[in-house]
């Protein structure tokens, strides 16, 4: 299997950063309390004279946002969804520990992290525009079909794994009890991002060595090597 970004993607964003993990031995009874006491600390201190809005990470999302034709404020990339709500209630609900995590993670970062169900996709998780054909399997369990030219992660049998780019995930490969290997996606287009996608990376690994004891695949993309397998 592998993972990667279309030509398209990267012609009309060429500042993405994106980074990418595969872990296997995910179960769902791991302890990751102190981890997301730590990381949302950070994101705390972030937040503390200043709103998420303003961060540089989520101010380059709007702007992506914008050129795809979305209302920032209306379509928000998922580490500002997560942000406003840890803004205004302090914390974050609990779903899994891998999901608890990399959700404390895409915090302290302010970066969309998202995690995919490995055995939910079929041959590949391709980031790219949308032809309108594709189906889209809501958490509820309804079927819906992105826009035409609309930013989706599809895979091979033409499932949307993710709309809108990162704004919405699907239920279809969503991180369950019984998951045991994932993928997990980090993108970033702030400045900076090369050197803060490298380092949530990396430190995402670590947490998932530490407390999975699993050694992950992982990888920064670019448009010179944008495919990653595992």
């Amino acid at each position: 299997m592998h993972f990667h970004h279309a030509p398209a993607i990267w012609r009309d964003f060429p500042e993405l950063v994106p980074g990418a993990l595969f872990a296997e031995g995910i179960t769902h009874d791991a302890a990751v309390g102190p981890s997301i006491a730590r990381f949302s600390a950070i994101a705390a201190s972030r937040l503390a004279n200043t709103t998420e809005g303003e961060l540089p990470e989520i101010q380059a999302w709007r702007r992506a946002f914008s050129r795809m034709g979305l209302k920032p404020t209306q379509y928000r990339c998922a580490s500002e969804s997560l942000l406003r709500r840890f803004r205004k209630e302090g914390s974050l609900p609990r779903i899994h520990p891998l999901i608890d995590l990399c959700n404390a993670l895409s915090l302290a970062f302010a970066i969309p992290v998202a995690v995919f169900d490995v055995s939910a996709i079929a041959e590949y998780l391709e980031v790219r525009y949308a032809t309108g054909e594709e189906s889209f399997s809501t958490f509820s369990g309804a079927i819906e079909h992105p826009d035409p030219r609309e930013v989706i992660f599809a895979d091979g049998a033409g499932r949307a794994h993710a709309r809108r780019w990162t704004n919405r995930q699907a239920g279809s490969s969503a991180v369950r009890d019984t998951t045991t290997a994932v993928l997990i996606a980090a993108e970033a287009l702030h400045g900076s991002a090369a050197a803060d996608v490298r380092h949530l990376t990396a430190a995402l690994a670590d947490e998932l060595n530490a407390i999975w004891s699993t050694t992950p695949r992982t990888a920064v993309l670019s448009q010179s090597s944008p495919r990653f397998e595992f």
